[in-house]
């Protein structure tokens, strides 16, 4: 599968491009600088020495993919995902976002009350689908492929087939997704971030995470 990271020079963006490119899929990470985006692909080759190559290119490049996953900070988000909007019609689009309002982003900040991904979707109308996911991940050990990522992935989306497919992208990346219901269902993975964010500071860590028990593995 062709995959578009936008903001794929960004640690979790990265992170994830570098886990699907070692899964087999062609994977391009893209900027609002391309110059940017050669150089963080530069970087993600030396670590995949030679086991897989991932290509830089701008965020209207990179959105020519089949599947496009936006990774950048959410003051970037809309304007990002606008910019690309006439590459995304029929397609899925896998939004990382989580409105984190600096310096407080261990306080969830939820935008006008309501989850930052479903209004990423109503902006773009129903020709997208919107898929939510990612986003209670650490990036911290992403670039590790031999180091299990402790945390699962709740995936959000009105279409269960578009779901499925996201589902499928986080088992290649070596993490445990689940269906978590509609879109709407995203603002509770936005708000758990600042949670786990709170807990990083005060037990000290890097990366606490989310698992899901009592559903048995497939």
């Amino acid at each position: 599968m062709k995959i578009g990271v936008l903001g794929g020079t960004g640690k979790e963006g990265g992170g994830l491009a570098y886990r699907w490119a070692l899964a087999g899929h062609e994977v391009v990470i893209g900027s609002r600088d391309a110059t940017k985006a050669a150089a963080g692909a530069a970087e993600l080759n030396a670590l995949l020495g030679g086991k897989a190559v991932v290509q830089g290119a701008s965020n209207v490049e990179a959105a020519q993919a089949a599947v496009v996953v936006l990774t950048v900070p959410y003051a970037a988000q809309m304007a990002t995902a606008e910019s690309v909007a006439a590459h995304l019609a029929g397609k899925i689009l896998v939004d990382v976002t989580v409105p984190l309002a600096p310096p407080k982003v261990d306080r969830v900040q939820l935008p006008n009350g309501e989850s930052a991904v479903v209004a990423l979707q109503r902006k773009l109308g129903p020709q997208v689908k919107v898929v939510s996911a990612f986003q209670n991940v650490s990036a911290t050990h992403l670039k590790d492929p031999a180091h299990e990522v402790d945390c699962d992935v709740l995936v959000c989306g009105d279409d269960a087939d578009a779901r499925e497919v996201v589902i499928g992208l986080a088992h290649d990346a070596g993490l445990r997704a689940w269906h978590a219901g509609v879109l709407a269902n995203s603002i509770a993975s936005e708000a758990l971030t600042s949670v786990l964010i709170a807990i990083n500071k005060r037990y000290k860590v890097a990366g606490s995470g989310l698992r899901i028990t009592g559903v048995p593995r497939e």
